[in-house]
This record gives structure tokens, sequence and C-alpha cells, in this order.
């Protein structure tokens, strides 16, 4: 497809990502984070970045994955109380310039910042829309590709450069490009509305997470279970104020639930 055909919404698109202490939403912190903006041609137009102070111990196990450890959050991070606030307000205001949000998997990260703005008083980003997610758009449209599914395996697959996985700016412009990519290989992507890729990726991603909870019960695990909600995964309502003060010992003690897509994040 040429450049006079590609769709609009792809031209400029702003880029998310977030590193953090694990990969346990409820309980993991932020500790890096990338918001951008780019070009058609995946050109970095706009950039700012966060190293927070997650006011907890980061686990070895995560350092190894981003490279920031629990001394250097402390003595070079911002505290995360004003950290959080200032990235859901560049989030706020690229969703109201009209920018379609790439995130990928976005049900991790947007779901983490609003258990991060529960947890310090702050509101959260209001309805993030449109959203657009490559992870859930990949497996929707090439469903029996075998192999991994993760931000490198994809980016890998759609020709998109990616020398520095896992840092936060390089995840989130590598997100944004390889969801253009995917728009170029994909013809028909470019005749549906922004809004209403949203609206698909939504019922994509409870489709997917079914698939994926029946899978897993057939092989050995009767009671797994997992949640399909994109791009925000809420909290029951009785939850929601225990955030502030819940332990996290999977986080602290280095260990990750086993209850996650195995393409969350690392």
């Amino acid at each position: 497809m040429d450049a006079t055909n590609r769709a609009r919404w792809a031209d400029t698109l702003a880029v998310f990502d977030l590193e953090t202490t694990g990969i346990d939403v409820d309980t993991c912190r932020i500790v890096t984070a990338h918001v951008g903006v780019i070009g058609a041609d995946g050109e970095v137009l706009e950039e700012r970045a966060w190293l927070v102070d997650p006011g907890v111990e980061i686990p070895a196990a995560a350092s190894l994955i981003h490279g920031v450890t629990t001394e250097r959050a402390r003595l070079e991070g911002q505290p995360a109380v004003s950290a959080i606030a200032e990235i859901i307000d560049a989030l706020a205001d690229v969703a109201c310039r009209g920018l379609p949000i790439v995130a990928y998997n976005a049900a991790y990260d947007l779901t983490l910042l609003e258990r991060e703005a529960q947890r310090y008083g702050h509101a959260p980003l209001p309805e993030p829309a449109p959203v657009v997610d490559p992870l859930v758009i990949d497996k929707a449209i090439d469903r029996y590709r075998r192999g991994k599914r993760t931000l490198t395996a994809a980016a890998a697959h759609y020709g998109v450069s990616l020398p520095n996985a896992h840092d936060a700016g390089a995840d989130a412009v590598a997100a944004g490009r390889v969801a253009q990519a995917i728009v170029r290989a994909y013809p028909e992507l470019a005749a549906i509305a922004v809004g209403d890729l949203h609206a698909r990726q939504v019922d994509w991603c409870r489709e997917q997470a079914e698939s994926y909870q029946a899978y897993r019960r057939a092989n050995g695990e009767p009671e797994f279970t997992t949640s399909g909600a994109w791009p925000v995964r809420r909290q029951p309502a009785a939850s929601v104020a225990a955030t502030a003060v819940l332990a996290a010992p999977e986080v602290v003690a280095g260990r990750f639930p086993d209850r996650v897509d195995p393409d969350a994040l690392f």
C-alpha cells in the first residue's frame, strides 16, 4: 500500500510504554515511563521520559530486564506521587489532541497506570480511547502464526528495528512503528476508522483471553482464569480503596505470579 492510501489515523501516533517492578498490575510499580509522538514515517516528533523511585525494592529479576536498580531509582528517580501525575497528564494531553495512543499489550500498561493513580490519590486517565494495541491486532489478523508475540518478536516479524528492548522509550517508539507496519501489511485496516478499530480490539482481546483460558484449562489447570477486559482491567469496587495500602509480596520477594498471559511483558 502506498503512502497516499495509508490509514490517516496511523500518520501521527502517540506512543506509551512502562517498565516496572514486575508483571502483576495490582502490586507492581512504575520504574520508567515514556510518552511520545511519532510521524507517518515513524520519526520521533515529541518525547518525554520519566525515571521513577517506586518506593519499594526493585527485584533483581526486573532490574535484569530494564537495567534500573533500586539504588539508581532512589538516587536519580522522581518521587512516584508526582511522576504518576505527570504521566497521566501527558497521556491526557495527547488524547485531547485526538491522537491514538499506541501501547503494546495496552491492558497491562494502562491498568497498571490506573492502579498507581489510585494508590497515590490521583484522578485516573479518563477512559482512554482510541487505543491501538499491536499485540491484540497482530493476534487477530495473523492468528495462526507460530512463535512468540512479544514486542521483540513482532518488531522482527514486521521489520521494525528495536535495538534497546525493555527501554521504555525504545519500546514505545517500536510499538508505534509496528502498528504502522501492520497497517502497511494489511490494507484492510486502512479502511477502519480508528474509533471502530478500538471497538474491535475490545472484542478481539476478550476472544483471545477466552481462547487462552480454555487452552490452560484443557491442559491441566481446570481453575485457571484470566481477564479479557481491554484496554483497562477495572478492579472490583471493594478492592479500589485497598490499593493504597496493599503490600506487594510477589514483587518484594522477586517472584512473579503465574496468572498472566506469557505475552505480557518480559
